[in-house]
């Protein structure tokens, strides 16, 4: 049984790992703020159209995270999105005012990892420094 575990999680971390290899990363400058875009295989076009507006407006990127010091993120879940039918998904988590990169990173996913229904671990598609 510990045998057929580490091969679960090395399966695992291969799916993740070729998911990760996968994406493309989008940088953006606004006026107080550095906007990071991931675009992994799984989002669709309406969800990276959204992305790349948050990353180049100010005004699109307020919907997303509060104004302020600090770092920001936003997790998806693979298998869920964040947009279907016009309306955001539940699972989807944006975490702002975080005082580091990885603990905005950290924040969302888990917090999305909590919210998902399932299937792969959320990632993170939206990250934001403020300047």
């Amino acid at each position: 049984m510990w045998k057929s575990g580490l091969v679960g999680l090395a399966a695992l971390g291969l799916a993740g790992a070729a998911l990760a290899q996968q994406a493309s990363v989008e940088s953006y400058a606004l006026e107080g703020a550095d906007v990071q875009v991931t675009v992994h295989p799984f989002l669709t076009e309406e969800e990276v159209d959204t992305l790349r507006l948050v990353g180049q407006n100010p005004e699109a990127l307020a919907l997303f995270v509060a104004e302020g010091p600090g770092y920001s993120a936003l997790a998806v879940a693979p298998d869920e999105g964040f947009i279907r039918g016009g309306a955001p998904i539940e699972s989807a988590i944006a975490l702002s005012g975080m005082e580091s990169p990885e603990a905005a990173r950290e924040g969302a996913t888990d917090a999305c990892d909590e919210a998902r229904q399932g299937g792969q671990s959320c990632v993170v598609v939206l990250e934001v420094a403020a300047r």
